[in-house]
């Protein structure tokens, strides 16, 4: 298979991928707990009679008169995440020097598109109700991208054959921003969250910020130790991710094709073009007027013409491009999704007092996997 450094496609895929490693579910597990059981009578009976000291949550004071243990309101997490994803690219158009765009949905297909991501994630929260966090969302990231695709034609047969193989990685940064918001309720330390969070990444590459949804729902069971407030939480749950479907943008054609052979791939392939255009016309004008007026003999003509000159328009925009004396540009536009919206979710999370606590969650199955740990502070307001 042939290599490059960078491609469109990797340079492009590279800044759709980065808002799948943005936002994991960046929650310490606090919630407000309603104390229940004997064991418990005491703590519950304390917090029914003493003064709620903070300003917030909103019904703070009514929440603990009712027996509910509540966390402070207001907390600063320092959250490490990786992730690695697969993603699926769809309605590719590119063109060169603004230039005509080239539609290569039907002749570009993509092998493998895989990123791996790492990055630091800052959020500040609070508890607006008892039962309703509200958090704001900081994040810088660094990824790498390898992406396998080809361009494929047809044949005077109708068998679909690669013209151009590529393969590449590209590695890039972005900075991330957002909030979220996570109702949450816990009885006798069994708890349920909905955590959601919204976000939007700055890709220097991209046209616009791309934007991503996460829903994280979560259930689980906190055990206390014999240390007040001192605990451990265990959890499941699931992670869903849905992305901005559309992305366009422009970039320097030198920075996505910096090796020296490239002319030579895109003459090789313009002549493989050339030769199966060339089946194609010999095979069709062997037909006799019967023939060509079969639908399927139409419909395999049509095909193949239309799949021919995407590729012809594109190698051949390309070829220019490559030999204009001004500095040539590549615009692009397509929709990406992501192969799996759904993968599991385990979770721990130690709490050594009601201040300080730490967090590891490990989400996989299907084509996502990702790790998050997180140091979270909390004081009162």
């Amino acid at each position: 298979m042939n290599t490059m450094d960078k491609t469109t496609g990797s340079y492009v895929i590279a800044g759709l991928l980065i808002s799948m490693f943005v936002m994991n579910d960046a929650m310490g597990q606090v919630y407000s707990n309603k104390e229940v059981g004997a064991k418990n009578q005491a703590l519950a009976d304390s917090l029914k009679s003493s003064e709620y000291p903070y300003s917030l949550p909103i019904w703070g004071a009514k929440a603990t008169k009712l027996g509910f243990n509540l966390p402070y309101s207001a907390g600063l997490g320092l959250n490490y995440f990786w992730q690695r994803s697969d993603l699926i690219i769809e309605n590719l158009m590119v063109g060169f020097n603004n230039g005509p765009m080239t539609d290569l949905s039907e002749v570009v297909r993509f092998s493998n598109a895989r990123s791996e991501g790492s990055g630091l994630n800052f959020r500040p929260d609070i508890w607006v109700f008892p039962f309703l966090n509200v958090y704001g969302i900081f994040s810088r990231a660094q990824l790498s991208t390898t992406v396998d695709y080809s361009i494929w034609v047809p044949d005077a047969t109708g068998t679909w054959n690669s013209v151009v193989d590529l393969s590449s990685k590209a590695e890039f940064s972005a900075t991330s921003a957002g909030f979220g918001l996570t109702p949450t309720m816990g009885v006798g330390g069994g708890w349920l969250a909905l955590d959601m969070n919204f976000t939007w990444t700055d890709v220097p590459e991209l046209k616009d910020p791309a934007f991503a949804f996460i829903f994280g729902p979560r259930m689980g069971k906190t055990f206390k130790f014999k240390t007040p407030d001192r605990n451990i939480a265990l959890w499941a749950g699931a992670f869903r991710l849905k992305l901005n479907t559309g992305t366009s943008g422009s970039l320097p054609l030198n920075e996505l094709f910096p090796t020296g052979d490239l002319q030579t791939r895109v003459d090789n392939g313009i002549t493989k073009v050339s030769d199966a255009q060339a089946q194609v016309d010999t095979w069709w004008n062997g037909l006799t007027g019967l023939e060509q007026a079969n639908p399927i003999n139409q419909a395999r003509y049509e095909t193949a013409n239309r799949a021919l000159d995407a590729a012809g328009n594109f190698l051949n925009s390309m070829d220019m491009a490559l030999n204009d004396s001004k500095v040539a540009t590549v615009q692009y536009s397509l929709d990406k999704r992501p192969k799996d919206m759904w993968n599991f979710v385990l979770g721990t999370q130690y709490q050594h007092n009601k201040h300080w606590m730490v967090r590891l969650e490990y989400g996989f199955l299907g084509s996502r996997t990702q790790i998050l740990s997180s140091i979270q502070y909390r004081f009162g307001l």
